[in-house]
């Protein structure tokens, strides 16, 4: 018997902060985590460059992006939907 186990990709919710690229834009997600040793929460903020292959999504749209092959050595996700 194969043990084979199912990858879920990653889905995120940011707000895109830049589409002056051709069928990429960049997506800032926010994330509070806690602090491992003092329990304190902090705010994280990271920049992912997603693929939009029709030029649809603008600046200050907040969006839904999924992980998907590497598309370029940046870009690793595809935005799925606005919300």
């Amino acid at each position: 018997m194969k043990n084979t186990t199912i990858k879920t990709r990653k889905k995120l919710t940011g707000k895109v902060v830049s589409d002056k690229m051709d069928k990429t834009v960049v997506v800032n997600v926010n994330r509070y985590v806690s602090h491992k040793k003092y329990g304190k929460f902090y705010k994280i903020d990271k920049r992912y460059k997603a693929h939009d292959e029709a030029n649809v999504y603008k600046v200050g749209d907040t969006v839904i992006i999924e992980e998907c092959r590497p598309m370029s050595k940046d870009k690793n996700f595809v935005v799925i939907s606005k919300i």
